[in-house]
């Protein structure tokens, strides 16, 4: 076997070296993080779709049937199940696991944030405004005016915690809610590949009941009662960060409460068809 001349290594290695300072010192650099992370989930978002077309037209049955407006979506749904499943490992582990936002360290958590939470932050923009671009685009086929309303909401104030670098912890736990998103359209692609009297379309349904409480109801109740505790923090914020940590989440968990309802009505319709 032909030997790599020591010429070619040490420019290799030289190439190597730069790409390294280049992603250090400008790509993941503090101040443009927030720039990079918003590019790097909008690029994210269209790799996403054009992989969920590629599979499922080599392993689903059903996509090949498919409307182009199905597959569109089929696709889409995609985009937000992988989205989810980062964003929502992520917040656990911001909010539970790390000691980012513990009370034990000095400072107001308020104003906590690290490189890696802001790029978190910034994927999550990218996403939220890649999907409201295709919601808009091709509104309604995708969704109504509540997907609308939440991706803005949504989206204004995940911006604004990744730019000031405020209320992170409280982005985060609400952004755990994503984690009902992957089982939304697992019940969608179930339904739509016609297996709705199907036993994995009945657990679905209960596990997304399960998610919901947890994730939708009793989260946001705990959301609001440690911005109760931390009240003396809070107050000290911008005063529009100040209103987003209290009017975003309260819109977002009237919303939740209201699709609840609507979910609790699916499960007890579903059940009541095996009986």
């Amino acid at each position: 076997m032909r030997e790599v001349p020591k010429q070619t290594v040490m420019a290799i290695k030289s190439y190597q070296n730069q790409a390294q300072l280049l992603v250090k010192n400008y790509l993941f650099a503090d101040p443009f993080i927030p720039y990079t992370s918003i590019l790097g989930g909008i690029l994210a978002c269209k790799v996403a779709y054009d992989l969920t077309q590629l599979i499922s037209n080599f392993y689903s049955k059903t996509y090949p049937g498919l409307t182009k407006i199905q597959r569109v979506e089929w696709n889409n749904r995609g985009i937000s199940t992988v989205h989810a499943i980062f964003i929502s490992a992520l917040s656990l582990y911001l909010v539970f696991w790390s000691n980012l936002f513990s009370d034990e360290l000095a400072g107001l958590l308020v104003f906590r944030s690290s490189p890696l939470s802001t790029f978190g932050l910034g994927v999550s923009v990218g996403y939220f405004v890649s999907d409201l671009a295709m919601i808009l685009w091709l509104y309604p086929s995708l969704g109504g005016i509540e997907y609308v309303i939440h991706h803005s909401l949504s989206g204004i104030a995940v911006a604004y915690s990744m730019f000031t670098g405020e209320a992170q912890l409280y982005t985060y736990m609400v952004l755990i809610s994503e984690v009902t998103t992957p089982e939304i359209n697992i019940r969608w692609y179930l339904d739509t590949a016609g297996m709705k009297r199907s036993t994995a379309y009945l657990i679905n349904g209960i596990v997304i009941f399960l998610a919901w409480l947890v994730a939708r109801v009793l989260l946001f109740g705990y959301m609001f009662y440690h911005v109760y505790l931390h009240y003396t923090q809070v107050i000290k914020m911008h005063i529009f960060g100040y209103i987003l940590v209290f009017g975003v989440p309260a819109a977002l968990a009237t919303m939740n409460l209201m699709w609840f309802g609507k979910i609790i009505k699916g499960v007890l319709k579903t059940l009541a068809k095996r009986q």
